[in-house]
């Protein structure tokens, strides 16, 4: 069977003042038709970096240095631009992280809209402002026909929020990849935002790859969950398996500093020491090592993706070393 998405060893650098520092390191992963993959980590460990990679929208100092991408059969890193353009912002789309920034100031919301829909679906100033008006009132944005005449920065934080959907969704994408859609919004707006995200997948059968630091939107969203630290995914697993039976301490840490409704009432929460390493190409080992509870001589070895169960991989050696049986054992 073959994968909407595909994506094997991408590797992205950044030229900065003292060199070259790699983001990205070599990862490797799929989505399937409509389903919903999860990136999770903390900020700073290249999941944003990721998706930009995947849409060819890294800065000046940014590069892909290794890996392919295909998207629908077609390898994204060998298009021209141009045949790029036919793709992006069509079939695959992209909610960024503020709205504000992602949106131009000077043209207001439904001219914004418009011209996504006149250039990807070739229709007429009329048709495209029609659709855009129907796509706001789809998305729960009130007043939709007034809100075509505003400018961005005259919106809240939750309908600017809703205009990015609603220009995202315009040509019926094939994969929405949503990078943080409900960052600094409070959580009645986030979840109408996530409801609709699940309606709208559900109808147009759209694949969705959500970038968040959340766990409990990981655990309501996700068909399958990539864990993501200092560049490298960690842990992959479907999303029932990876709460229920966390093998990488990283996600153990993850899920232990995230209350839960069936808390005792003196549990304590995790709190992970120490921080994501700047730099990390020089590191052999787990990347985790420094900050890991459980650390050994062996964790400075090269870690590989250990099997843990059907779908469910992890670069824990001690973890592997615990469960397997001894070869000596009787």
């Amino acid at each position: 069977m073959s994968h909407l998405l595909e994506v094997k060893g991408l590797t992205t650098t950044f030229q900065g003042d003292f060199g070259t520092n790699t983001s990205v390191d070599h990862v490797s992963f799929y989505v399937d038709e409509g389903e919903t993959v999860c990136i999770v980590g903390e900020s700073g460990c290249g999941k944003s970096v990721t998706s930009l990679s995947l849409m060819r929208l890294l800065s000046r100092s940014g590069e892909v240095t290794e890996g392919t991408v295909f998207f629908d059969g077609q390898d994204l890193f060998a298009m021209t631009e141009k045949e790029l353009d036919k793709v992006r912002g069509n079939r695959i789309t992209m909610i960024f992280q503020d709205p504000l920034t992602s949106l131009n100031p000077v043209f207001t919301v439904g001219s914004q809209i418009a011209e996504s829909i006149r250039v990807h679906m070739n229709l007429s100033k009329e048709e495209a402002k029609a659709r855009a008006e129907m796509l706001l009132e789809r998305v729960g944005m009130p007043d939709a026909a007034g809100t075509m005449k505003k400018f961005p920065h005259t919106l809240s934080g939750g309908m600017r929020q809703r205009a990015m959907i609603a220009m995202a969704l315009s040509c019926n994408p094939k994969l929405l990849i949503a990078d943080e859609p409900t960052t600094a919004l409070d959580v009645t707006i986030q979840a109408q935002i996530m409801n609709l995200l699940k309606d709208l997948q559900k109808e147009n059968g759209m694949s969705i790859i959500l970038i968040t630091h959340d766990m409990g939107l990981v655990a309501r969203m996700a068909d399958r969950v990539l864990v993501m630290y200092a560049g490298q995914f960690i842990e992959e697993a479907p999303v029932k398996e990876l709460f229920k039976s966390p093998q990488h301490p990283y996600t153990e840490a993850l899920l232990g500093s995230v209350p839960t409704i069936h808390d005792a009432a003196d549990r304590q929460l995790f709190s992970i020491p120490g921080i994501v390493p700047e730099v990390y190409d020089e590191i052999t080992g787990c990347r985790f090592a420094g900050r890991c509870p459980h650390y050994a001589a062996e964790c400075d070895r090269r870690q590989e993706d250990y099997v843990f169960g059907p779908g469910h991989t992890a670069k824990c050696i001690r973890r592997k070393e615990l469960l397997s049986p001894r070869k000596d054992a009787n």
